[in-house]
């Protein structure tokens, strides 16, 4: 039976995380807060609990979900090939709005839909979201809404997009917090010879290349692959606003406009 707790209240957050913790072990989804919007959440290492997300959102395996983390150090259990400059980005923001594409761990026994072995990462700055994580490892997380609706700001609006398609809901108030913008995470390919950035997000470009100078932004190209002089040159995508679509990056489709990833 679907239930929502308010994890504002001490008791209720430990039983709702007690909850949660039990329906990700039976491959059932639950709708925690991120830094960004609500996600919803299941076991990243079931196949039968990844296609009930994508199923409660009305996607297809070509729209894998990203996996969020509980601490950097899982970051080596599940990437390979980890460059040293990627490596500088997650120390210095997370936890915080920075996702990830890396290789994936080729000898992990997940799947996340057609991610053409990559996996896209990122350690969200919320206390429940946390909590949750420890308790549990890794989850596959995608925003909870169904797929080309709002992105959910609150447990409850979920609930309305997601209804009994999730076991528990996790209330922690508006997300983003009350004033604030809804941004999404910075999108940073790691994957290619250079960090590109594939989404802009809440992490600047400037932020980022405080740490890695060499990171290019979105729709730049290093010198070495302009187009000749006398070849038109094709203009790159411009910088995407907080709720538009997802570039399409390796393994990580372009998600619908509407949607904003945690």
């Amino acid at each position: 039976m679907t239930t929502i707790y308010d994890c504002s209240n001490d008791d209720q957050r430990a039983e709702a995380l007690e909850h949660a913790q039990r329906a990700i072990g039976e491959k059932k989804c639950v709708v925690l807060p991120t830094d960004t919007v609500y996600g919803i959440a299941a076991d990243a290492f079931s196949p039968q609990a990844v296609t009930m997300l994508l199923v409660s959102k009305g996607r297809s395996r070509t729209m894998p979900p990203p996996v969020l983390i509980p601490r950097i150090n899982a970051l080596d259990g599940l990437a390979t090939d980890v460059p040293a400059e990627a490596r500088k980005l997650a120390e210095a923001f997370w936890p915080g709005g920075l996702t990830l594409i890396l290789h994936a761990q080729p000898s992990l026994d997940w799947d996340l839909g057609e991610t053409k072995g990559t996996v896209a990462l990122r350690m969200p700055a919320d206390d429940v979201a946390l909590e949750l994580l420890t308790l549990t490892g890794p989850l596959a997380v995608s925003s909870a809404n169904r797929t080309g609706q709002a992105p959910a700001q609150t447990a409850a609006a979920a609930r309305e997009q997601l209804a009994d398609s999730v076991e528990v809901y996790l209330e922690g108030g508006s997300r983003p917090l009350e004033g604030e913008a809804g941004v999404p995470s910075t999108i940073v390919d790691a994957t290619g010879p250079r960090l590109r950035v594939v989404r802009n997000g809440a992490v600047s470009l400037d932020q980022l290349r405080e740490h890695v100078p060499g990171v290019l932004g979105l729709g730049e190209v290093p010198m070495a692959e302009e187009p000749a002089v006398d070849e038109p040159a094709v203009e790159g995508p411009g910088p995407v606003e907080p709720a538009a679509a997802e570039p399409a990056t390796p393994g990580q489709p372009s998600a619908p406009a509407a949607e904003q990833q945690p």
